[in-house]
């Protein structure tokens, strides 16, 4: 490939592609860094690019980086992003010709796809056929299967009431995996071992795949121990050229949703890459698939021969940066290409893999696996700090700015670092690095968690399932705070209490916040200090300090520690805390004293979606009582202990803020027994 090389390591493919003229104008179909992402090869090509926004995105990062943008609606996706009518207004109002839906949302909506052609507005994506068809996975294994594709065994035929998938279970033999038919990632999947549950995880894999796509159609496949899950990248023009770019391994998850990308893979030698890459050539010409799309693989770790068609995503995935840098192929560039009619210049025997690429998903959420925390959930706030590493073999995709309010009304994937080397092992250094010097002070996140996973032996040597993250992660999570993070936030409050001073003015000494006291040896000053999940505590300054306006430096046992902070945040090597200051009195006053063991308090700003009790029922320790959803992720609300149900001050719809109590359960003097429990 002779393309000229970008900056961020992408190319430019040249201009003798063949085919039409590209677009003018093209309006991105979506928000956050997805939507950058677009502009970004839109502005390097000279296409004049449209942003559409919700009234929570009015300031949002790709708002202000697109050339024009129209307000499509009030926060509520269904009220804005997924509002066919108004996306398709904004592309008339700009003279947009061409809609890039990125990823989510409308990407992989066929009726979508099709209004924009009705409208004589081109959908850079495949055609709504090819969309409908892959989007019900369904139909998909039943069609990949007659071009000779492998396929995972599971259920057949489509809309399955909740009996015949308890019967496809109890044939296919536990455990299984439930899927929703419709939408991806990982939204809606349950695994289940346990049979005597698959009526509770069928009704909540119901829930969620309604909420996540519309659609609650539900199938059931075998569940394989400790898979690999392999992608391959498949590129295919309207001329009928298709190949594929290699794979990536996606194996690194939780609760089915990939956090740690890359490419490639070392599970796979030249043939299987081969094998498995003709394959996905072969699943996307059943559908005749145009377009950059994905075909997901299970694979068993200890026969990479035996791998299996999932699915496939036909759309851009998050994770399409590390496959752009090991090719030197923009992807977004060659589905506009596509899109305006261009042939694929090359041959599968053109594209080559070199070096390593590896990606980490920034995501809002609290990590956290100290008794009675959060472990990992959506959070928000708003960005009082940032930043974001580029250059140097990293690259950087993202929405956020200094100032972006991160909510509970979309998906909790705020950017992605990747790092390329010449090999394995620097792209990893590289990532870990990168992301010790990533900073989202205001908004707690998952990056200092990837830091400690990427360094984790098994993933260093590239012994991955997709289990790894789920079994190791309380591990990767320090259960105290170091004592040099109080440090910190004492100095930042010391340095708060000295007087400012002129040039030769006077400083009463009685003004100096020393700890000085008659007849004695200094005091060091005691601060009430809380970081939320923890134990407040009174912590005195014992070190020396450097504080500035964005940084606070401390020294503890001959050790200096170095700090970002802004407001009462403080970071490091991606890590970050929140130190408030603690006031008894007012917790106390406000309640939040009495939100003890019998009290269950949101774990996440969200909706209660399900209240399955009512006050003065009877209830059995870790009885589900209500679910909270929020950033398209579930979670249940367990009774603490056996009791009575004495409070309940949520229905559902309601919208509760983090913390906020939900229900009071009094504990039972006696257990309670099974069969006195509500469902």
């Amino acid at each position: 490939m002779d393309d000229t090389q970008r900056q961020d390591g992408t190319a430019v493919a040249g201009a003798g592609a063949g085919g039409g003229a590209l677009f003018d104008t093209v309006l991105v179909a979506n928000r956050g860094e997805i939507a950058v992402r677009v502009m970004r090869t839109l502005r390097a090509l000279g296409i004049r690019s449209v942003a559409v926004f919700s009234d929570a995105d009015a300031d949002a990062r790709h708002v202000r980086e697109a050339d024009t943008a129209v307000r499509i609606g009030p926060a509520p996706a269904a009220e804005s992003y997924l509002s066919m009518d108004r996306l398709l207004a904004a592309a008339r109002a700009t003279g947009a010709q061409a809609t890039h839906p990125g990823y989510g949302f409308l990407a992989e909506n066929a009726a979508f796809a099709r209004a924009c052609a009705d409208a004589g507005l081109v959908f850079i994506g495949p055609t709504a056929d090819a969309i409908s068809l892959m989007g019900d996975k369904i139909r998909a294994k039943e069609t990949v299967r007659a071009a000779g594709v492998p396929v995972v065994p599971g259920s057949s035929g489509s809309g399955l009431t909740d009996g015949q998938l308890v019967d496809a279970a109890r044939e296919i033999g536990m455990p299984v995996l439930l899927k929703p038919s419709a939408g991806g990632g990982g939204k809606g999947m349950r695994l289940v071992r346990d049979e005597a549950l698959l009526g509770d995880e069928i009704a909540a894999a119901r829930r969620e795949a309604r909420a996540s796509f519309g659609d609650d159609t539900l199938l059931v496949e075998r569940w394989i121990d400790r898979p690999r899950h392999i992608e391959i990248q498949v590129l295919a023009d309207t001329h009928g050229q298709v190949i594929h770019l290699g794979e990536r391994e996606c194996s690194l998850q939780r609760r089915h949703q990939k956090v740690i990308e890359e490419a490639p893979s070392v599970l796979l030698d030249a043939a299987t890459r081969a094998a498995m890459g003709e394959a996905a050539v072969q699943a996307a010409r059943s559908c005749g698939y145009v377009g950059a799309g994905t075909v997901e693989f299970i694979v068993p770790g200890g026969d990479p021969s035996a791998y299996y068609f999932m699915e496939m995503n036909t759309r851009l995935q998050v994770e399409h940066p590390v496959t752009e840098l090991v090719t030197g192929l923009d992807l977004v560039e060659w589905q506009l290409r596509v899109a305006a009619g261009e042939r694929l210049p090359y041959a599968q025997e053109d594209v080559r893999l070199t070096g390593h690429a590896v990606e980490a998903r920034i995501c809002a959420e609290t990590v956290s696996f100290r008794e009675g925390a959060r472990g990992f959930l959506p959070s928000g706030g708003t960005v009082l700090a940032l930043d974001e590493p580029q250059g140097d073999g990293v690259r950087t995709d993202s929405g956020l700015s200094v100032g972006t309010e991160v909510g509970s009304l979309y998906d909790p994937m705020l950017s992605k670092v990747v790092a390329y080397g010449p090999d394995r092992a620097t792209a990893l250094r590289r990532l870990r690095a990168a992301l010790a010097r990533t900073v989202t002070l205001g908004v707690p996140t998952n990056a200092g968690f990837l830091r400690r996973l990427l360094a984790h032996p098994d993933v260093v040597a590239g012994a991955l399932d997709t289990g790894l993250v789920e079994r190791e992660a309380e591990g990767l999570v320090p259960d105290t705070v170091p004592d040099e993070v109080y440090e910190a936030a004492a100095a930042v409050r010391l340095a708060g209490l000295r007087p400012a001073r002129g040039d030769g003015a006077w400083t009463d000494p009685f003004d100096v916040p020393s700890g000085w006291r008659l007849g004695g040896t200094p005091a060091p000053l005691a601060f009430p200090l809380r970081i939320p999940g923890h134990d407040p505590v009174t912590y005195r300054a014992r070190g020396e300090a450097t504080v500035t306006a964005d940084s606070v430096s401390v020294t503890l046992d001959g050790v200096r520690h170095t700090f970002r902070r802004a407001g009462d945040w403080l970071g490091r090597d991606g890590d970050a805390w929140q130190v408030r200051d603690h006031d008894p009195v007012a917790a106390s006053l406000t309640g939040a004293a009495h939100a003890g063991a019998d009290s269950l308090t949101a774990p996440m700003p969200g909706t209660v979606t399900v209240v399955k009790v009512a006050v003065g029922d009877q209830v059995t320790a870790g009885q589900s009582l209500l679910v909270v959803e929020a950033m398209k992720m579930e979670h249940v609300v367990s009774a603490p202990h056996a009791g009575t149900v004495t409070e309940l001050d949520v229905s559902p719809g309601a919208t509760v803020a983090m913390d906020q109590v939900l229900a009071v359960v009094e504990p039972a003097e006696t257990p309670v027994p099974e069969e006195a429990t509500t469902a």
